[in-house]
């Protein structure tokens, strides 16, 4: 229950005067204070003193009120000069601080957007799988970024039918220069009958270092997801045709025969091991993303400027062979089947497409200018198929690629 309190009301003392005194008054408030002393004569003593108390109070009221004016005017006198005093620090600090200026409110000038450097693609550092190394056009690629990028790392993939075959890595060693050192051979009535080479001050600039052989089965997704851990950019030079006849039937290759009639659409490289070898490569570069997240390192974007080309597919013109049926399909079909699988099936991957005139090292000169066809060259069909470069030539034509 809430209690209602009173309102005390302050006690009030009401003074009055009889009629004469307030007409005394109003006589004195019309008069003025001249006529006062004339007129308190006429009034009893008493009134006179009360009148006299009214003046005394009126006066005193007048002077406190005065003197309270007169403090204010000092106090605001003394603040005047403190901020007088500040401004006078303020300005003996600046010129103290000799040619810096002073503090300034105003927003900055906003800078010109300045235009963005061209960043170059680089191969320094980078780790490059070439796939079909040992073949014709493979071992000339290794060869390639072994001697013009001395800081790139060059893994060969190579494929290998039997322990016996001549499909192993000879044509790559011959061709990158593993074999320009000294030679030995044993004689053949001794028990030491092999024959082997050693490094030489000549071999320097080969970049040997930089080379890793491995060995691969394209068919088999596993070792294609292996192979490609830790690969910036691969090369794609590998084929299951020699020109456009398949290799089984050109060189008579029992294994390759006998995987053909086995199963012929499984055995197809161009197509089947193609999508191994790019979506070992997706899963390398995914996983090297997911590592830099967990171990909360800086996230590495998924295309960097600097980075190479991720993939470069070596294919055939339009126009440079004949088709040829084939157990397996077309030529031509197969070869843009696989054109066409790098353009669209693996987005996420950077790629280049060259498709290359018939190859001819015999009656072609190497380091010859290249001429790029995008469609925008009117020739006839007769003089497309006439056209050629050089194995070496198309060595350099990756490398650019890449970069």
């Amino acid at each position: 229950m809430m209690k209602k309190r009173r309102n005390k009301r302050s006690s009030t003392k009401t003074y009055f005067c009889t009629p004469s005194v307030l007409i005394a008054l109003s006589l004195l408030s019309t008069l003025g204070t001249h006529a006062f002393s004339r007129v308190s004569s006429l009034l009893n003593p008493t009134l006179k003193a009360n009148v006299g108390l009214h003046s005394s109070y009126r006066s005193s009221l007048f002077k406190a009120t005065e003197g309270n004016t007169n403090e204010n005017e000092d106090e605001a006198e003394k603040l005047k000069q403190k901020a007088k005093d500040l401004r006078q620090q303020i300005l003996d600090m600046e010129s103290k601080l000799g040619d810096r200026s002073p503090r300034s409110i105003e927003q900055p000038p906003v800078p010109e957007e300045e235009e963005e450097k061209e960043v170059e693609m680089t191969l320094k550092n980078k780790s490059v799988l070439v796939i079909g190394a040992n073949g014709r056009v493979g071992s000339k690629v290794c060869r390639y970024l072994l001697r013009n990028f001395p800081q790139t790392n060059v893994v060969a993939a190579v494929h290998t039918v039997g322990e016996n075959s001549s499909r192993g890595y000879g044509r790559l060693s011959y061709e990158v220069g593993a074999e320009d050192g000294q030679g030995y051979i044993g004689a053949a009535w001794s028990e030491d009958r092999e024959a082997y080479y050693e490094y030489t001050d000549d071999m320097k600039d080969y970049n040997l270092q930089n080379l890793r052989v491995v060995e691969v089965e394209l068919l088999d997704p596993a070792q294609c997801v292996t192979i490609t851990e830790d690969i910036d950019s691969v090369v794609w030079c590998a084929t299951d045709f020699n020109g456009n006849t398949p290799r089984s039937i050109s060189s008579l290759d029992a294994a390759f025969l006998f995987r053909a009639i086995l199963n012929p659409v499984k055995g197809r490289v161009e197509v089947e091991g193609l999508r191994n070898i790019l979506g070992g490569l997706k899963k390398g570069k995914t996983k090297s993303r997911w590592e830099s997240e967990r171990s909360g390192d800086s996230v590495k974007p998924r295309v960097n400027k600097s980075d190479p080309i991720s993939f470069v597919h070596l294919s055939v013109a339009e126009d440079a062979l004949p088709d040829f049926e084939t157990t397996m399909g077309r030529f031509k079909d197969i070869k843009r089947q696989g054109d066409d699988m790098v353009m669209s099936e693996f987005p996420s991957l950077t790629y280049s497409v060259l498709q290359m005139s018939r190859y001819e090292d015999n009656f072609v000169d190497e380091s010859l200018a290249i001429k790029m066809d995008n469609g925008d060259i009117e020739t006839s069909q007769e003089d497309k198929s006439r056209r050629r470069i050089n194995r070496r030539d198309a060595a350099r034509a990756v490398a650019d690629a890449l970069v």
